[in-house]
């Protein structure tokens, strides 16, 4: 018996991609029910991320006109994370599996055929990972691949050029639905659930039009969540670097008193000075980076809601 097939597409600001996005997704819906990989009950679920351009009357639209196209709104913008959360927490109940990706298809829509027979074999995760990055500029690349390395180091379990393009079953939707964080990260929640998975490779295409919606400054705050929410190497970095200041510090006064008692002690204004910087610039680092984790801590104790859902558009 064919799946219930929900794709579940983030979007912010994309009036320019959804008229082409929807085609092709709709296309391609299509071909999976005519190749019985997916039911006729299968549905695109479009979620506007408290969009300012006309993204919610497109998606509107596409509701009226098309038997396929479902929408949900959020009431202002919460983020990439919360906005895809958000679609899969609403397709749960609807769907036997979800597959999400991005609105721009810059991932290859065209493996979702492979995804689907990874389902039916009894994967409830099935990761799209890129075959290369050849396609990114130097500076991409190299930040990307410096983003997973360094989560690796950190302790968080992350999948290397793999982002949210992924399939999950309604039993993998319900046990996310158990992780309660408010700093979402869910490149590194999902495989903690540790269900069956499969991965599927692809190249990753351009834009279809408009612009990444992901500058540098976000990809620095998704690091910095995937780092502080998931380990707690940092804090023992620190204590370590303590430690050693210490160690240090012993050494250098054991110095200083030889010094004096045998008087060979020079003034050693520089000396001084830079390690007053040092140590100062260290303490800060420090204070910042605990600072962070207080801040997490503070975010997580309040229990606010994550989102709030205005408007939603279903079959």
């Amino acid at each position: 018996m064919a799946a219930v097939v929900y794709l579940v597409v983030p979007c912010y600001n994309e009036e320019e991609v959804l008229p082409e996005a929807s085609k092709r997704l709709i296309a391609k819906l299509e071909g999976l029910m005519e190749k019985e990989l997916a039911s006729k009950e299968s549905r695109i679920l479009f979620v506007d991320d408290g969009s300012k351009d006309k993204t919610w009357e497109l998606i509107a639209g596409l509701h009226e006109s098309t038997p396929y196209v479902c929408g949900l709104k959020l009431s202002r913008n919460r983020g990439h994370q919360y906005a895809l959360l958000a679609g899969l927490t609403a397709a749960r109940e609807l769907c036997d599996c979800a597959i999400s990706l991005d609105a721009d298809l810059q991932d290859d829509i065209e493996v979702f055929d492979e995804f689907l027979k990874h389902y039916q074999d009894g994967c409830d995760i099935v990761y799209g990972v890129r075959k290369s990055r050849e396609t990114d500029t130097r500076f991409k690349r190299g930040s990307a691949q410096l983003f997973y390395k360094f989560l690796n180091l950190m302790g968080v379990e992350v999948l290397y050029n793999h982002a949210d393009y992924r399939l999950m079953s309604r039993r993998a939707l319900e046990a996310l639905s158990e992780y309660k964080e408010v700093n979402l990260f869910l490149r590194g929640i999902v495989p903690l659930i540790g269900y069956k998975s499969a991965v599927v490779y692809y190249e990753r295409h351009e834009r279809l039009a408009g612009k990444s919606k992901y500058p540098l400054s976000k990809m620095l705050s998704l690091a910095a969540d995937g780092i502080l929410s998931f380990s707690i190497k940092p804090i023992r970095i620190i204590s370590s670097l303590g430690f050693l200041i210490a160690f240090c510090s012993i050494i250098a006064l054991l110095y200083a008193l030889i010094s004096k008692l045998c008087g060979a002690a020079v003034s050693g204004w520089t000396a001084i000075v830079v390690s007053i910087w040092l140590l100062g610039g260290i303490q800060l680092l420090c204070l910042g980076v605990i600072g962070e984790y207080i801040g997490r801590i503070y975010s997580e104790v309040k229990q606010r809601p994550k989102y709030f859902i205005e408007q939603f558009l279903k079959k």
